[in-house]
């Protein structure tokens, strides 16, 4: 991870020490320096946690698609029918690149088609953070 560093304030405070009856004493200064750094992720940083998070969520979706479909998941229940029909958008584009999409063992199905486009999602997730590495720069 590559952070920027970047100065918010720089103060110096020099202070006397009270004057005294007595000129024998050494006169002496103190001086106080405070710096404050603020860290933050440079631009390229936070596009590649946003492209991961994203990427994540497509991920975590067609996930959820083939553990429902595995365990003959209720396609009356709505929240069944949501994940069913939100990762369908994303398994659509790899639908037919194997002459399989479904095996199918009793109730079970095993969706082809959705493992096709987890690979085929995490390699374009992959080249995504790439290119974005390529265009960072560093100190």
């Amino acid at each position: 991870m590559v952070d920027e560093e970047r100065v918010v304030e720089r103060e110096s405070v020099t202070t006397e020490p009270p004057t005294t009856q007595y000129p024998s004493e050494p006169v002496s200064r103190a001086t106080v320096v405070r710096e404050s750094v603020t860290r933050s992720p440079s631009g390229a940083e936070t596009a590649r946690r946003v492209i991961v998070f994203l990427f994540g969520i497509v991920q975590a979706l067609i996930g959820l698609r083939i553990i429902l479909l595995l365990a003959d998941a209720s396609q009356g229940n709505g929240i069944v029918r949501f994940i069913y029909d939100l990762s369908a958008i994303f398994v659509a584009p790899f639908e037919g690149v194997l002459h399989t999409n479904a095996v199918q063992a009793g109730a079970s199905v095993l969706d082809v088609a959705a493992l096709v486009a987890i690979i085929g999602w995490t390699i374009l997730e992959v080249l995504i953070i790439a290119g974005i590495g390529v265009m960072r720069r560093e100190p």
